[in-house]
């Protein structure tokens, strides 16, 4: 057992040593993920789109039309611009300078009058769905107050009574409840997600740089030397360090997201800080699968980036896994992100029980048992002098 504790120490050592030598491990392992986690922070400061600035083409010039446009500018999401005409608010919102317009038509107060129904027009540029989702949802319900409220005060001054008015308005009152997220806040579910994905690109990125120098530099036979030429030695060694680095960043963007940003956590502590260890030790399981696969360090940092990036595309979160397509949806099963994210929001924003958090765990597992049947093919391509030099 000491024989072994002090194969580990001598690979850690000469990994310092390695380490020291070049800022690019630096760089992984401690100055991008903090730069990454400082850069998602700020643009998600605000937490919540405030004041998007909206067109009004106002071409009824009424009271009425007053009304709905004080009470779309009311409303906290949008900030509106008056224009002369529609052909100008068009061409500002091509030109992107605004994100829709608000168009009230002539005689919209005059067919109210007369007992018609008026419409009124929202053209929206849904380039950004989420923007685009909360203008239509702000506007809309302006819209629906304040006619609500000319059919009520119609119906007293008919004779009715308030409460009376008010059921015959509103027959049908949607008793809401948001269960998760009821502040639409988008830095609860796009900060939480990306910020993790800014780990998960350096930790797979570091942990195939540190493994594929080795290949590169053909210093393969040195780094098993040094283990006494037990290779599961040898990769514990070199990746125990950066284990415990990628933890402690993950500590940090813990609090980075539950104090700072103040995304609510209801669930197990410990069962999300199991996650995240497993989250780390797959992808530096599969840093061994890529450079063992490969057996060339720009290849395998190439598919590293690839790989992280498609994650945050198969994630299931900003698009459904359910409403995925049959292939797509077994796609997104390739990445461990997928689980991690899972158990996050399970205990994060849902207070899942932790059994629901079993099968995530499991199957991060079987990403680390994956890099673990590459090992022997690892240790092949470190001893042969034919990979070696590779870029």
């Amino acid at each position: 057992m000491k024989s072994l504790l002090n194969c580990i120490f001598e690979v850690i050592k000469r990994e310092y040593e390695r380490f020291n030598s070049r800022a690019t491990y630096a760089f992984f392992a401690f100055i991008g993920p903090l730069v990454a986690f400082t850069l998602v922070i700020w643009l998600f400061s605000y937490n919540v789109p405030r004041e998007l600035p909206v067109a009004l083409v106002d071409e009824d010039y009424t009271t009425l039309s007053r009304k709905l446009a004080s009470a779309a500018n009311a409303t906290p999401i949008a900030d509106l611009h008056s224009y002369p005409d529609f052909a100008a608010a068009k061409n500002a919102l091509m030109k992107g300078q605004v994100d829709a317009i608000y168009w009230i038509p002539a005689k919209t107060e005059e067919k109210l009058l007369r007992g018609l129904q008026a419409d009124v027009v929202l053209y929206l540029n849904n380039t950004n769905v989420l923007k685009g989702g909360l203008i239509t949802a702000g506007i809309m319900k302006s819209c629906l107050t304040l006619s609500a409220g000319i059919q009520v005060l119609s119906r007293t001054k008919r004779g009715e009574s308030w409460e009376q008015a008010i059921e015959a308005t509103m027959p049908v009152m949607p008793d809401t409840h948001i269960l998760f997220n009821p502040y639409i806040n988008y830095s609860y579910f796009l900060a939480s997600m990306l910020i993790p994905v800014m780990l998960i690109v350096f930790v797979l990125m570091g942990s195939t740089y540190a493994i594929g120098t080795e290949l590169k530099q053909g210093t393969g036979p040195q780094w098993l030397a040094a283990a006494r030429e037990n290779i599961w030695v040898a990769i514990l060694g070199k990746m125990l360090p950066y284990t415990l680095i990628f933890l402690i960043q993950a500590w940090i963007m813990d609090l980075l997201l539950f104090h700072y940003l103040e995304v609510p956590f209801h669930g197990h502590l410990h069962l999300l800080i199991i996650t995240q260890m497993l989250l780390i030790l797959s992808y530096q399981f599969l840093a061994v699968f890529l450079v063992a696969l490969t057996s060339n360090l720009r290849l395998s940092l190439s598919l590293a980036a690839a790989y992280t990036m498609m994650a945050l595309t198969f994630s299931g979160l900003t698009y459904p896994l359910a409403d995925m397509p049959p292939l797509a949806r077994s796609f997104a099963n390739l990445f461990p992100f997928t689980y991690y994210l899972q158990n996050f929001i399970g205990q994060a924003l849902r207070n899942e029980p932790i059994a629901n958090g079993l099968s995530p765990m499991m199957w991060l597992w079987a990403f680390i048992v994956l890099g673990t049947l590459f090992v022997p093919r690892l240790r092949y391509i470190l001893t042969h002098e034919k990979y070696w030099g590779k870029i």
